[in-house]
């Protein structure tokens, strides 16, 4: 079992090294978050960064709306 969690950590380490664009940001954090929680419950690692990054994502979409509606208009 050390052996999946440790390749996971690196396999999400590569991820985040990666040049990624803004929108991905929620995602991976999402993804790692929700892989370890998914894990720890009955081992759903997958479905857990699945839902993970839909959450971030959409965590992440709407704080950068609600920043856009708040900056002063040029």
């Amino acid at each position: 079992m050390t052996h999946r969690i440790a390749v996971a950590a690196l396999g999400g380490l590569a991820l985040v090294s990666l040049p990624l664009q803004a929108e991905a940001k929620g995602c991976l954090r999402g993804a790692v978050a929700g892989a370890v929680a998914g894990h720890y419950a009955h081992h759903h690692a997958v479905a857990g960064a699945m839902a993970g990054c839909a959450a971030g994502h959409y965590y992440y979409k709407h704080k950068a709306r609600v920043a856009a509606r708040q900056a002063p208009h040029k």
